[in-house]
Order: C-alpha cells, then structure tokens, then sequence
C-alpha cells in the first residue's frame, strides 16, 4: 500500500495489539516528545539519523571516487564550488550551506586547495573558488558511484518524486524556523 505521501506503508495491522505499547512516535528523548508537539520529535530524530547516514555517505563515497580522507564538510565544499561551473565566493559557500563559522568553510577550502581540487584568485577585495580539473573529475566520479550505490537503490523503494521534493520543501522550512529560535535562543 502507497500512503499519501508517496512511501509505502510497513505498517502490519494484524500486529497492532500485540505492540501498542510501541505505537508512540519513534524519538530519541521522550522528555522533549512529552511536549505540545510530539511530531517535531519523531522528525527531529529522523534528521538526526539521516544526517550522520547522509554524512558517512559522503565520506565514503568521495573516497570510492579515489578521494580519500575527506570530511563530509569537505565533500559539500567541493560539490558546492563545481556547482554550476561558477567560481564562488567564500560567503556564497557559506550561505548555500548555512554555515554560520566561515572558518569551517575556509579550512575546508584550504584542505582543497592542499589536495589540488580546488584554486582561488582575488578579484577586488573578493577570493573566488573554482574547481581544478582534478576536482571536477572527482565529483564527475562521486556522482557516476552515486548512481549506481544510492540512487538504483533507492529507485527501488518506489517512491514518488514530487513527494520526496515536497518533503525537502518542507526541510527547508523547518531549518528557516529552527535558524529563528537558535537566535532567539542566542538572545536570552
């Protein structure tokens, strides 16, 4: 059975009663889900659980594509400057990645730079980063692995696109509501 929102349902109905004390959301702190919003949590836990997967996959899958000791921040950098096969700004990164600590970002750049997949050039007052060939070959690489391991994989889950960008959608708002209460919360 597809639900509405495109995935299919694993639910079992013949096991209900014999697990209904397991039917609450799945979180990974109670105390927080004992709140007006118990969803928030079960959604909270599930970021968490797909960004360190998300993270590792990265990892992994740059050092499939022959890159070797990357941090998931340094992957993103990576795709991020070849994106579009523009030179970006280093605030540009930062902004598209919602990274607050450009230092992050510039260290990440930095390592890049040490391992010959990226170059920078002022302009004015302004650094650019661009891919080197090096660079756009391993995110060429990356993406023909990310075709293969995790995309056919996923395919087969029978999800509907439109969905799953829906649900990205709706990623991207929530983080806009969770930047606003981090500041809010920065303030007291």
């Amino acid at each position: 059975m597809v639900t509405r929102d495109g995935f299919r349902s694993i639910r079992d109905d013949s096991m209900t009663d014999k697990f209904s004390e397991f039917s609450g959301p799945v979180v990974s702190s109670a105390h927080l889900a004992a709140g007006a919003m118990p969803a928030l949590s079960e959604f909270e836990f599930g970021a968490i659980m797909v960004s360190h997967a998300f993270e590792r996959w990265m990892v992994r899958c740059m050092a499939a594509a022959g890159v070797p000791d990357m941090s998931a921040v340094d992957v993103l950098v990576l795709h991020t400057v070849y994106h579009r096969g523009k030179a970006k700004r280093m605030a540009d990164i930062c902004l598209v990645l919602n990274i607050e600590d450009t230092h992050v970002v510039s260290y990440a750049v930095k390592k890049l730079a040490r391992l010959k997949l990226v170059t920078s050039r002022k302009q004015g007052k302004e650094k650019f980063i661009s891919t080197t060939e090096a660079g756009a070959q391993a995110c060429r690489r990356y993406h023909e692995i990310r075709e293969a391991l995790l995309v056919r994989s996923v395919g087969t889950m029978g999800l509907d696109q439109a969905a799953l960008s829906r649900i990205a959608a709706q990623m991207r708002v929530l983080s806009g509501h969770y930047d606003q209460a981090a500041r809010a919360a920065a303030s007291l």
